[in-house]
């Protein structure tokens, strides 16, 4: 059962925020600055965590694995739909913090406010469905007699670690599932943009999760090393960039999940299978929103030569007409991307490519954070633009004289997360599905498309592991097998 809430109004965010250690509020200090991504003022400030609260952290939750594992499914779905009534309630609060910590236009703090409670949902009808089989072990003569079974029991103490660009759902793709498993965790989440996972940390409070279920807990890459490295965890779920491997290597014995971003591509077929302006539609959206911080964010498109130039026309007069600025204003499709670092990095690898022979085909001048939405052409392949993730509202557009030069340009890269594909060809649909090397291929609209309850995870350096909510509680949880002989 839950304790008593109320709504609250959305007038902006707290002057302060704790964290949670086993599952209590700890006001420890206000070390921690969160900018306005959009002014860069000082909108709260938030407890900072440390090495001491990390191994507190996990020794709770290591305590907490009996009790959470006894929990019964029934209860850990209503703490769940807890969680989704107290999301909805608290919609607009949740949407608006999204929009001053991370920067992210209004419209899209909605979108992922609605992609929380949708995993949160998902996951309270995961959490009383028992995977398991009946296995047939009378194989042989020796074996008659015998039966097998199989459950799926709690893995054991979970750490979380994840990243700025989606402060809301990437938490809720790994709380949830644990949740609904059975898995106390210790989460932290980024320290550019804590202020939605501490929200969900209140959330939960409100519940009566077992003691030592759940910590959330900012604090630095340094302090944070016991997740990675303290052998009482059992696995470790890391979304962020390519240190990632890091971790991976020092992670022991415990099992990893990673999911460390692309430079996702997308093919514009002779026949695209969608009148273009549509094709122009969905690109522009994939390539842009949330200022293009998207592990699946269009960076890459291939045209083939026949819709090329027409497409060239239509995606540059639409890129043209998007609104940059004040992400609370309800116009505004980019806002300022984290930091001044990443503009600065952005703006770089524009520079260099536009120095080794790129054209820009829409792009304008940088304010402050924010970057246009930027489109070039003839790039290098060996740029960063082309080799690397921008993490930006950047993309780059090239012909390509068959379906084939089209797939070979996609798998020329080190990640391999989604990628799109626009074909009214079903054959060459089934090509692409047989012959891309990605974690998963979208055909008719841009990799960008993602539902919380799918396989979502990548192969070479985009990671390994896949979440998506039934996924993800399969990782969590481990076979037990059952063998009964029939004493007659």
């Amino acid at each position: 059962m839950a304790k008593k809430t109320t709504a609250r109004k959305p007038s902006g965010l707290a002057p302060s925020y704790p964290y949670y250690l086993a599952n209590a509020a700890v006001a420890a200090n206000t070390d921690l600055e969160v900018r306005d991504k959009y002014s860069g003022k000082v909108a709260t400030r938030v407890a900072m965590g440390d090495a001491a609260a990390i191994r507190k952290a996990i020794v709770a939750a290591h305590k907490a694995r009996g009790a959470m594992a006894d929990f019964p499914p029934d209860k850990r779905r209503d703490v769940l739909e807890h969680c989704v009534r107290r999301f909805e309630e608290r919609f607009d609060e949740l949407a608006l913090a999204l929009c001053i910590e991370a920067g992210k236009p209004i419209k899209d703090a909605r979108g992922e406010v609605t992609r929380l409670i949708d995993t949160f949902r998902i996951a309270a009808g995961e959490a009383t469905r028992s995977e398991g089989e009946v296995i047939e072990l009378q194989i042989s003569e020796r074996t008659r007699g015998y039966r097998g079974m199989v459950k799926r029991v709690p893995i054991g103490v979970c750490s979380f670690i994840t990243p700025f660009n989606f402060p809301l759902n990437l938490v809720a793709h790994k709380v949830a599932p644990a949740i609904a498993a059975g898995c106390p965790f210790v989460l932290k989440p980024a320290a550019k943009t804590p202020v939605g996972a501490l929200i969900i940390g209140e959330i939960l409070a409100e519940t009566d999760l077992p003691k030592g279920a759940f910590s959330v807990i900012p604090c630095s890459n340094e302090d944070a090393a016991a997740l990675t490295e303290d052998e009482r965890i059992a696995l470790l779920s890391f979304t962020g960039g390519l240190v990632g491997w890091d971790l991976k290597a020092r992670a022991g014995k415990k099992k990893v999940v990673l999911e460390l971003g692309g430079n996702a591509a997308c093919i514009v077929d002779e026949d695209p299978g969608l009148p273009l302006d549509k094709v122009v539609e969905r690109l522009v959206f994939g390539a842009y929103y949330q200022s293009g911080q998207s592990c699946i964010g269009v960076q890459r498109i291939y045209a083939h030569r026949s819709v090329h130039e027409a497409l060239r026309r239509k995606l540059k007069k639409a890129i043209g007409a998007l609104r940059s600025g004040d992400p609370r204003d309800e116009n505004t499709f980019v806002g300022p991307v984290i930091d001044s670092d990443a503009a600065d990095r952005i703006e770089s690898w524009i520079d260099a490519a536009r120095k080794g022979g790129a054209k820009v085909i829409a792009g304008g001048k940088r304010e402050g954070n924010i970057i246009p939405a930027t489109l070039l052409e003839k790039v290098p392949r060996d740029a960063d633009l082309e080799r690397k993730e921008v993490f930006g509202p950047v993309a780059l557009l090239e012909p390509v004289d068959s379906f084939d030069a089209a797939i070979a340009r996609v798998n020329d890269s080190d990640f391999g997360l989604q990628a799109g594909v626009f074909t009214g060809n079903l054959a060459h649909a089934m090509r692409a599905w047989d012959r891309i090397e990605a974690g998963g291929v979208i055909v008719g609209d841009v990799p960008s498309f993602r539902v919380d309850n799918m396989p979502y995870g990548g192969i070479k350096d985009s990671g390994c592991g896949r979440e998506g909510v039934k996924y993800a509680i399969r990782d969590m949880t481990e076979e037990r097998l059952l063998v009964i002989r029939d004493p007659a």
